[in-house]
């Protein structure tokens, strides 16, 4: 390598030099091959650039590492990576910011802030234009850099809403303009220019759009595999069900011949229903109204209708439309008469001098009127659209403006099957083909011309003679085409090729198969015709040229859309159309003016360029299809460009930005150079070792031939600055270091002194106070006694203070808890206050927590206590027995007794022994309570019904034995006297029987003997007696006898 050669007649070197530039060749080295891993960031800088092959290579060591932009000079070369890499975030829009475009890697940003950097410089008009095959990402490029301009041009609140309608934009245009294709699930369908306007201070302010040649015939027809424009489907999927009913459509885009040709009408990859709700805000942003949308979605459903319509040969051999559902729907969204459009569709008008004839249509001219009415109402409702954009874009303010154009335009196209949008897609890319070599050129050899440097003619393919034989007037393919399909007589698309050879036989870039020779015979069929074009050859098939450049529409239906009440179809079909008899421009001839247009557009603007490249058929990422993108190569004419752009020096940069990166390499110009900038980037050279082949110096800039003088000096400059960085910040640190060590030091010995004087004074206080308060505690322990004063104060509140800390843990924890902390004498009476007061809070919580049923058994103990307390033996120990619900469980009841009782509640049941009035005999029975009435029941059978207010009262001893008598009145005739029965639970069946009697003094205890009904007018005795046993019997006087053992004392 020659970066360090010295001339020989320069003085030796000292060691520590030599050492060092030893350094350098080795870093070289290294630098390089990891150079020759990753590639060079400029096709420029490539030693071979001449090689397609070595092109591709640095294409795929860049993608290989997720590196997918790549410069050729100031053209930016972009691959999609089919994957979200994270380059695009905030972060890095403020990164490429106000940056030199060299100075980071490449990016769509470094382009975008490039071109508004120059605009804003030189106030000047750019463009950037955007080209690739469809699924290369054009669109998504574009998107990228409205949405930079969005973020990083300075705003104000006042414009916030022109800045919103340009980003809004997109998702219209792309619903309208863009489908599923085979090669792209978002592929433009149509040409865009796109002008962004920013006022003196850099502020977006306004735009324009111009759309080129949009794909009407996609409308009607779609190939295997590819879907109509998006807006159909995404009208049916996320339409409200009400807006889907006022068009007449269903949610099924089978259903509607339009949209299922191409078998795929249903996407996993594309999202309609989302897709929708972001068209339907936009819509709101761009400022449509209510009733430009219902009017912009009755003409989209009338096409989905129009495809509907079935013809029929009727008798005649005419066609006929035998079901006119789908016309009456046409005729209320477009606001037509339906019998007027049916007649348009099925007759045709012609006027034969002074008088109009009706003619009936065949099938075929049926449907295709059919179709042409389809694509005209959609198209030029395509270019409403884009007018009503641009409404809501115009800025008001007259004042100068500054634009930047983005052009989204398709670009090379070579199928398998090459139609007539392909030859007008293809002749658009030669024509920017040749302002993109032209421009390229001139801006070269201007650059030259101004630094004084020798321009060397470059030679290139000049494409300007395939533009003529295309375009060229009375002889181009283009007016041979219109020549055709005016001439009278039966002009066909085989007559049109016949006549191309005839007019453009001998031109050399093109070829039929009658001029071919005997080799190129074999691949051009008999109605196919080849173009020579920059990028390669295409065969074209001149089958329907005629048709799609005639875009005919019968005068018939151009009246009926006329007369349209929808306001858009008013706008779009002008009724002096009608009055103007001069046939209109075809689209080829339409095409070519607005492609003139367009190129005189970008010939007043500064350019900049991005060719976009799919990397692969599939959609996948990290796959590099070398045979697809050696073709896309070849037909962006991306070799020719980077040929011209390397015929002269591949390195070219202003002194003072040479010196200031390189001035390190050389002592003489570092730190600082103090002289002209050229003669300090001689000596920089003269030291690093250039040899005059190997650059050029011009006025103000520094050329430099080879991309590895370049590269050899820029790893010089790596190695150098890590040297350098690593000396100053030795020194710096040193600095830094010894500064703080002096600093801490003297803190420290500062902090030190500080510090003890304060423990010092700290202790001797702390001593103090101990002193002080002990001898406060020894006065007060003294005088605790007597009345509070100075003496005792403190004293006695540290004594109150200590026992009330002392008392939370020893304070009572249920209401039987009866311990206490025992209370210092001073604090007996507050002792007794907390003691009071801590009782009452543990009955409160007590009673708050007792629960609904055991209130409830708590009542019946109450009243037990108020019939027994005192009277009867037994009594304290029933106290701690509950009470249950029943005795008698409802499966132990007779289901005939239930059933007799199934009208009242049974409230309690317990088992009893029934001692009958006369012979005293007992009997089992179950005595059950309801709210109404008490029942002796025996099995199946109730014997007895006591209903309450017939109960006189209930008697029962005062002794321990289980006796109960129920006195029933006289007055109740169903009875025959009271009842004697034996309970085990006497206290709870009394109780359960005087609270649901609710009489007051219901229940007499009795000592000694009681008496008893017998029968009405008869009366019985029981005696109540003490013994040994317990024991019931009829005594010698005929009295029941109940003997009860007496209680231990």
């Amino acid at each position: 390598m020659h970066l360090l050669h010295r001339k020989a007649d320069s003085p030796p070197l000292d060691q520590k030099e030599e050492v060092r530039r030893k350094h350098i060749r080795l870093h070289v080295e290294g630098a390089l091959t990891a150079r020759d891993k990753v590639g060079v960031q400029d096709f420029v800088l490539l030693d071979a650039y001449t090689s397609e092959s070595a092109f591709l290579d640095n294409l795929r060591k860049r993608f290989s590492e997720n590196l997918i932009y790549t410069y050729i000079g100031t053209l930016l070369v972009s691959v999609n990576p089919y994957q979200e890499l994270g380059i695009y975030t905030l972060s890095q829009m403020e990164l490429y910011q106000g940056v030199n475009f060299f100075e980071l890697p490449p990016h769509v940003y470094a382009i975008a802030d490039n071109a508004y950097r120059m605009m804003c410089s030189e106030l000047n008009n750019h463009f950037i234009l955007i080209s690739g095959e469809s699924g290369a990402g054009k669109t998504e490029a574009s998107k990228k850099i409205l949405q930079y301009f969005a973020v990083t041009c300075p705003m104000t609140e006042s414009l916030q809403i022109a800045r919103d309608r340009l980003l809004f934009s997109n998702p219209v245009l792309e619903a309208f303009g863009n489908a599923k294709t085979l090669r792209n699930d978002n592929s433009s369908r149509f040409g865009k220019y796109m002008d962004i306007q920013f006022d003196f201070k850099g502020i977006p302010v306004g735009g324009h759009i111009i759309s080129y040649l949009i794909e009407k015939s996609r409308v009607v027809y779609q190939n295997q595999g590819e879907r109509n424009f998006h807006i159909f489907y995404q009208l049916l999927e996320g339409g409200e069900e009400e807006l889907l009913a006022y068009l007449g459509l269903e949610r099924d885009p089978q259903l509607y011949k339009y949209l299922s040709q191409g078998r795929c009408a249903k996407e996993s990859s594309v999202n309609d229903k989302n897709d929708w709700k972001t068209v339907s805000n936009a819509f709101s942003v761009i400022d449509f109204t209510k009733d430009d949308l219902e009017n912009l979605f009755g003409i989209i459903a009338s096409v989905l209708h129009l495809g509907n319509i079935g013809f029929e040969e009727n008798q005649q051999g005419c066609a006929s439309v035998p079901d006119t559902h789908e016309i009456k729907w046409i005729a209320k969204l477009l606001g037509v008469d339906p019998w007027v459009l049916l007649e348009a569709l099925t007759h045709r008008k012609i006027e034969a001098k002074t008088e109009e004839v009706i003619c009936p249509l065949t099938l075929e001219l049926s449907a295709y009127a059919r179709d042409a009415m389809a694509k005209a109402v959609y198209g030029r409702t395509f270019t409403w659209l884009v007018n009503k954009i641009n409404s809501s874009l115009v800025n008001k303010d007259f004042t100068g403006k500054t634009v930047i154009g983005l052009l989204d335009i398709y670009g090379f196209e070579v199928f398998d099957k090459n139609g007539f949008e392909q030859f007008c897609i293809n002749y658009c890319n030669e024509k920017l083909q040749q302002l993109l070599i032209e421009r390229t050129l001139k801006a070269e050899q201007a650059e030259y011309e101004m630094e004084g440097i020798e321009w060397e003619p470059i030679q290139y393919f000049n494409n300007k003679i395939i533009c003529d034989l295309v375009e060229e007037r009375h002889k181009g393919i283009i007016s041979i085409l219109d020549e055709e399909c005016v001439r009278p007589g039966p002009a066909t698309d085989l007559s049109f090729l016949e006549r191309l050879e005839e007019k453009v036989g001998k031109h050399a870039h093109f070829e039929t198969r009658k001029l071919a020779g005997p080799r190129g015979r074999k691949k051009i069929g008999w109605m196919e015709f080849r173009l020579f074009h920059y990028a390669g050859e295409v065969t074209y098939c001149a089958r329907g040229f005629l048709e799609k450049n005639n875009d005919l529409l019968y005068r018939h239906l151009k009246e009926v859309l006329c007369r349209s009440k929808n306001r858009i179809l008013k706008e779009c079909f002008l009724v002096a159309e009608l009055e103007n008899r001069r046939r209109a421009p075809t689209v080829g001839t339409q095409f070519k003016n607005s492609l003139s247009s367009l190129l005189e557009i970008l010939i007043s603007k500064e350019p900049s360029y991005i060719r976009c490249i799919k990397p692969n058929e599939s959609k996948e990422p990290s796959k590099f299809d070398d045979f697809l993108i050696r073709h896309q190569v070849k037909y962006l004419g991306l070799m020719e460009h980077l040929r011209v752009r390397r015929a002269g020096f591949a390195y070219r940069r202003k002194y003072e930005h040479f010196l200031q990166r390189y001035k390190s390499l050389c002592p003489d110009t570092w730190p600082h150079w103090h002289g002209p900038p050229e003669e300090g980037v001689e000596r920089l050279i003269k030291y690093i070792g250039y040899k005059p082949e190997e650059y050029k110096l011009g006025r103000t800039k520094i050329f430099i031939r080879f991309p590895r003088t370049l590269f050899a000096t820029e790893d010089a400059f790596e190695f150098s600055k890590h040297q350098l960085v690593a000396r100053i910040q030795a020194t710096y640190k040193r600095c830094l270091e010894r500064r703080a060590y002096v600093r801490k030091r003297q803190a420290a010995i500062t902090l030190e002194a500080h510090w003890r004087g304060a423990l010092a004074r700290k202790e001797a206080k702390r001593r103090k106070w101990a002193v002080q308060t002990v001898r406060k505690f020894i006065k007060g322990f003294i005088n605790r006694n007597k009345p509070l004063c100075p003496d005792n104060e403190e004293f006695i509140v540290f004594v109150r203070k200590n026992y009330i800390l002392n008392l939370r843990h020893h304070v009572p924890k249920n209401v039987l808890d009866k311990s206490w902390l025992r209370p210092p004498g001073i604090l007996e009476t507050a002792s007794d206050l907390l003691r009071k007061m801590c009782t009452r809070n543990l009955v409160r919580k007590y009673c708050h927590g007792i629960t609904a049923e055991r209130r409830a058994l708590m009542q019946e103990k109450v009243v037990m206590s108020e019939i027994f307390e005192g009277k009867k033996e037994g009594y304290t120990e029933s106290l701690h027995q509950p009470f249950a619900n029943s005795r008698v469980d409802e499966g132990d009841i007779n289901p005939k007794v239930l059933q007799l009782l199934s009208s009242e509640k049974i409230q309690y049941g317990v088992p009893v022994i029934k001692y009958d009035r006369k012979g005293f005999k007992t009997r089992q029975r179950q005595l059950i309570l309801t709210q109404k009435a008490a029942y002796v029941v025996e099995l199946a059978k109730i014997k007895q019904k006591i209903e309450y207010p017939a109960l006189k009262g209930v008697s029962t001893s005062s002794l321990s034995d289980g006796i109960l008598v129920i006195h029933i009145l006289q007055a109740d005739i169903k009875q025959k006297g009271d009842v004697i029965l034996q309970c085990e639970h006497i206290f709870e069946a009394v109780t359960k029987l005087a609270m649901l009697v609710k009489k007051e003094n219901l229940v007499n205890v009795v000592q000694g003997s009681l008496q008893f009904c017998i029968s009405p007018g008869k009366e019985g005795t029981i005696v109540f007696d003490t013994g040994p046993e317990e024991q019931i019997y009829k005594d010698k006087n005929g009295q029941l006898t109940v003997v009860s053992v007496c209680p231990k004392s």
